[in-house]
């Protein structure tokens, strides 16, 4: 049984309104749409940031992973675009009360020590 990601419903505001949730490519109804429009469609974005094939690398360097599913591939991509972005967001306020707009190690380091979500990272930039 595969798993289908559909759009959320209202539920992940948080998420970046860009990425699209589920391509759907070739379908006569999306060419009659824009046909009757007359509007140009911009390129869908696609659905992970993160090149897969290096994330099924990293997966499979790991002696107990025998084989990984092209979703199970696309679900670790995209918790770690996840997780990066809201780590990023969190160091950000450090930066900014340090007012600068680049992020600093110093900002990781206190995004870490003061979050308990990012306890499991302690030590680990040292």
């Amino acid at each position: 049984m595969a798993a289908t990601l559909g759009p959320t419903q209202g539920a992940d505001s948080d998420l970046d309104p860009n990425i699209v949730e589920e391509e759907t490519r070739g379908t006569d109804g999306e060419e009659e749409n824009s046909q009757q429009t007359g509007a140009v469609t911009a390129p869908q974005s696609r659905l992970a940031k993160l090149p897969l094939s290096r994330i099924k690398a990293l997966m499979k360097a790991d002696p107990d992973v025998t084989l990984a599913s092209q979703e199970s591939v696309f679900i670790i991509a995209k918790a770690t675009e996840l997780f990066v972005e809201m780590i990023a967001k969190d160091a950000l306020v450090y930066a900014q009360q340090g007012k600068r707009k680049t992020l600093q190690r110093k900002d990781l380091d206190n995004a870490i020590e003061a979050i308990d979500e990012f306890a499991f990272l302690e030590g680990t930039l040292d």
